[in-house]
């Protein structure tokens, strides 16, 4: 087995070869959004249903201990075990009942049961609940057949949760599992950040709607329907989807527009240096710093950020596999930041190749790839086209993410350790 490089969140290796090509790297550009992107203050407070895929902004305390008195763990008998003398077998009176969300009003007697079901309070006197599958019932009363430790099948009060902790820090995206442990501390809402305001525009003349008629050197419109989708999350709200205007003058005016109105501009096309890509110098005229122009990366290579009057500007590659890798790149990580999330979304795993793979020397590369299976020993396997073509999607709907290449590698062998990032 081959080990390619270990996982690291700033580590793919492009940095080496990015200095040679006057290019940022892959890791570079990461730092860059995450030192240069102010995380958005203003919240809102929303109920637990609602808060799925939001980003905490104020931390979760525990409003009370849990469990909030010592419960039954089973359906059983609640019993005192020293009063249970001798070596058995012992026959003990049933003197009462308690189910779940009812007050144990009797105190255990001595010599005696209370019959308790999962949930309900033990009563006062007792130190232990016997299962009732190991008891034999018998009118009024139960027969033990073997001893039982004190303590045995109860959930002591705030085993759980200690009243006051935190247990939901801020900068936490939200999950299932998070919203149940909010509940658990007796909260009915949290404070999220506000969403991460989006507006999307998309270049090119020869960019058609889908569904329209389309000229002769039209093509339809991907990247709308494709970045919107890969948008559709709880912390983002897509205020719209444009199509860019086709000329300097009306772009520059479109991109005054929204510049006021978002969070975050995303552009795709445009921004290479050709006669007709006029993102870059439109925003120049509205006065945008940009951080950085062109990652060593493929594909993807002409991926821009920077920011104009307090809004953020992602410029993406025109072509649609470049747009989808650089947005799940530094789109998620800058709407990650804006957020404030402390923790990442997605996190790499290494996996193994099927066959060996080739690969061009000098920018790191994202190339697309399909889990197969597993190995022998438990390793996911992965294969993969032969070549990445930014234009092409087809193969889109049998991958399931993609591979990290490291800049430097020409040839990878069968059986190589790379690492793997899911869609």
């Amino acid at each position: 087995m081959t080990v390619i490089q270990n996982i690291e969140e700033n580590d793919c290796g492009c940095d080496r070869l990015a200095a040679e090509q006057a290019l940022i790297s892959v890791d570079d550009a990461k730092a860059c959004i995450s030192r240069r992107t102010r995380t958005i203050t203003e919240t809102e407070t929303v109920p637990l249903a609602q808060a799925t895929g939001r980003v905490l902004a104020r931390s979760v305390r525990a409003l009370g201990m849990v469990p909030p008195f010592d419960n039954a763990a089973m359906d059983g008998y609640a019993i005192n075990t020293g009063h249970l003398t001798g070596q058995g077998l012992w026959d003990i009176e049933v003197v009462g009942r308690v189910a779940a969300g009812q007050a144990a009003v009797t105190t255990l007697p001595p010599n005696a049961a209370i019959q308790i079901f999962t949930g309900a309070p033990v009563p006062a006197g007792a130190n232990a609940v016997i299962m009732q599958e190991d008891v034999e019932r018998r009118g009024n009363s139960i027969r033990l057949k073997r001893a039982i430790n004190p303590g045995s099948h109860i959930r002591r009060a705030g085993e759980d949760i200690v009243a006051g902790k935190t247990l939901v820090p801020a900068g936490r995206l939200l999950a299932a599992k998070d919203i149940a442990v909010c509940a658990a501390a007796g909260h009915a809402s949290v404070h999220v950040v506000r969403r991460v305001r989006v507006a999307l525009l998309v270049t090119g003349d020869e960019v058609c709607q889908p569904g329209q008629a389309k000229g002769a050197a039209g093509i339809w419109d991907v990247n709308t329907p494709m970045l919107s989708a890969a948008m559709a999350s709880p912390d983002i709200e897509l205020c719209g989807a444009y199509v860019a205007a086709d000329t300097p003058a009306a772009l520059r005016a479109q991109l005054d527009r929204l510049v006021d109105g978002v969070d975050l501009i995303v552009t795709t096309g445009g921004i290479s240096v050709g006669q007709e890509d006029h993102v870059k110098p439109c925003l120049a005229d509205l006065d945008a710093v940009t951080v950085f122009s062109g990652v060593a990366l493929k594909p993807g290579k002409p991926v821009s950020f920077g920011h104009v009057r307090g809004t953020y500007w992602l410029g993406l590659p025109g072509n649609p596999l470049s747009s989808l890798v650089t947005w799940h790149l530094f789109g998620t990580a800058l709407i990650a930041a804006l957020a404030g999330r402390t923790q990442d979304r997605v996190r790499r795993r290494h996996v193994l190749l099927s066959r060996g793979l080739h690969h061009r020397p000098g920018r790191c590369e994202f190339r697309l790839a399909r889990l197969t299976g597993c190995d022998g020993s438990g390793h996911e396997v992965v294969d993969f086209p032969d070549t990445t073509h930014s234009g092409r999607v087809a193969q889109l709907t049998d991958m399931d993410g993609l591979l990290l290449i490291p800049a430097d590698a020409a040839t990878l062998p069968r059986g190589a350790l790379v690492e793997f990032q899911p869609f």
